[in-house]
């Protein structure tokens, strides 16, 4: 066997990342940011059952800017995950297979894990 100095493929400098690609390893990384937020979650279920001053300590982290942030993205997590879940459900099932309707179910995820974060928010 002759020995090819060639990269290895997919070679990362030349990979264009695709919609699909991108939406892929975005679901991977919000369900692992979601299990880091069952984990605060917990705590913060700790706290209210350790009474008012116990309540009162996690609380003042929560209603800090960057508690605020990272409660946004938890929960922009939450959508993200939940509706690119029911895009792979329906791709179980068959559907939406083609890759002009796989474009639009992602920009679809993207689009409506924004507004449902939104209008949780406001």
């Amino acid at each position: 066997m002759s020995s090819v100095n060639r990269p290895l493929s997919p070679h990362l400098q030349i990979y264009k990342p695709q919609l699909t690609s991108v939406l892929s390893i975005t679901h991977r990384g919000t369900g692992v940011f979601l299990s880091i937020g069952a984990l605060f979650l917990a705590c913060w279920l700790l706290a209210v059952a350790g009474g008012p001053g116990t309540y009162a300590f996690v609380q003042g982290y929560i209603q800090a800017w960057y508690g605020q942030v990272l409660l946004y993205a938890w929960l922009f997590s939450l959508y993200f995950h939940l509706c690119n879940g029911i895009r792979h459900l329906c791709w179980d099932l068959g559907l939406g297979l083609d890759l002009k309707t796989t474009y639009i179910s992602g920009y679809t995820v993207i689009i409506s894990s924004t507004l449902l974060t939104l209008i949780t928010v406001c």
